[in-house]
C-alpha cells in the first residue's frame, strides 16, 4: 500500500541477491499507467569483478555502532579481499529528520479517507507516535513548510549526485545516522543482506547503496560479497 508516493521504495525480499535481480527484472520499468516511471535498461552482470570498483563506507556510522561491530568490520575486510577499493565518506549534512514532514504529509493524503471517516479509531495502537496520530497531525503541516522541505530535498539530491560520481556504491550499517531517511528522500536504490550473527544467534545485516538507476551494478557487487560469505545459506535448527 502507498505510504508516501514520492518516498516509497518497493522491492523484493528473496533468499539471495540474484533472486532479487530476477524479480527486479520482472517488475522494473514502465507499466503503461504510471507516467513517472522511466524506461531505463537493467543490464545485470553476475560475473563482475571488484578490482575496478570503488566502494565508500560511511565512517561515522561504522564508528557509532556499539553491538556486533566486528561483523561490520569483517564486511569491509571482505570487500577489500575481493579487490574493491574502499574509501571513507560522509553523507551531505542537512536537517534530514526535519524533512520527514514530507512523508507525514503524503501519508496523511494517502490515508485521508481513513482519518476523515473516523476508522482510524479502530486501529489498536493509539499512543503518541503511532500511525493514527501521525496521520491526524499531518493535517496541521503548513503547505509552506512542506514546499520548503522539498526545496531542501532537491539540494540533497544534487549533492548526492556529486557524491556518487566518486564511488560505484557505498555500504552502511542499518539504522545508523541519516542514511535510511536520506535515501528515501533521494530515491537511491539499496540492497540489504546478512553479514553475520549477533551473540544471540540472530542475523545482522549490511546495506549496499547504489547510484540512481544503478540497480544492475549494485546487485552485481552485492552478489560478489554474498557469494564470498555464505551467511545466507545458514538456517536455524528446527
Amino acid at each position: 500500500m502507498a505510504l508516501s508516493w514520492s518516498m516509497d521504495k518497493i522491492g523484493p525480499i528473496c533468499r539471495t541477491v540474484e533472486d532479487c535481480a530476477l524479480v527486479f527484472n520482472a517488475i522494473y520499468g514502465p507499466d503503461g499507467k504510471d507516467q513517472t516511471l522511466y524506461d531505463v535498461p537493467f543490464n545485470y552482470d553476475p560475473h563482475i569483478t571488484l578490482n575496478r570498483i570503488t566502494i565508500g563506507y560511511i565512517k561515522s556510522a561504522f564508528d557509532s555502532v556499539k553491538e556486533d561491530r566486528s561483523n561490520n568490520d569483517s564486511t569491509l575486510a571482505q570487500l577489500r579481499s575481493l579487490g574493491a577499493r574502499l574509501i571513507p565518506m560522509e553523507l551531505p549534512k542537512y536537517p534530514t529528520s526535519d524533512l520527514s514532514i514530507i512523508l507525514s504529509a503524503e501519508a496523511g493524503a494517502a490515508f485521508d479517507d481513513l482519518t476523515r471517516t473516523g476508522k482510524d479509531d479502530v486501529l489498536v495502537r493509539q499512543i503518541k507516535d503511532a500511525w493514527p496520530n501521525v496521520l491526524r497531525l499531518s493535517r496541521f503541516i503548513p503547505a509552506v513548510e512542506y514546499i520548503q522541505a522539498n526545496r531542501i530535498r532537491y539540494m540533497i539530491i544534487q549533492d548526492m549526485q556529486e557524491l556518487m560520481k566518486q564511488i560505484d556504491c557505498y555500504v552502511a550499517p542499518p539504522f545508523e545516522g541519516d542514511n535510511l531517511l536520506l535515501t528515501n528522500l533521494t530515491g537511491h536504490p539499496c540492497v540489504v543482506l546478512p553479514n553475520g550473527f549477533s551473540k544471540k544467534g540472530t542475523p545482522t545485516s549490511i546495506t549496499f547503496v547504489g547510484k540512481l538507476f544503478g540497480e544492475a551494478e549494485l546487485l552485481s557487487i552485492a552478489k560478489r560479497y554474498q557469494d564470498a560469505t555464505g551467511f545466507h545459506l545458514r538456517h536455524p535448527k528446527l
